[in-house]
């Protein structure tokens, strides 16, 4: 099972917080670094654990070639 490390942040110039998010959860760079708009850590984290399982109950949907370009 793949592993993520979520990391909120205090973006020191607008006083919002921000998230990196680290795959491997041991790297030492982040993989995906948000805009800084949430008000609280808390929801910092909420929200991102809000999209990834919105994602996960909704597969893509894939477009065939044949229907690709019109």
């Amino acid at each position: 099972m793949a592993t993520i490390r979520i990391e909120p942040k205090l973006d020191a110039s607008s006083g919002l917080y921000y998230v990196e998010i680290f795959y491997p959860a041991e790297a030492e760079q982040p993989f995906v670094t948000t805009e800084p708009h949430y008000k609280t850590t808390a929801a910092a984290e909420n929200d991102v654990i809000a999209i990834i399982a919105s994602r996960a109950n909704n597969p893509r949907i894939r477009c065939s070639r044949r229907h690709a370009r019109a």
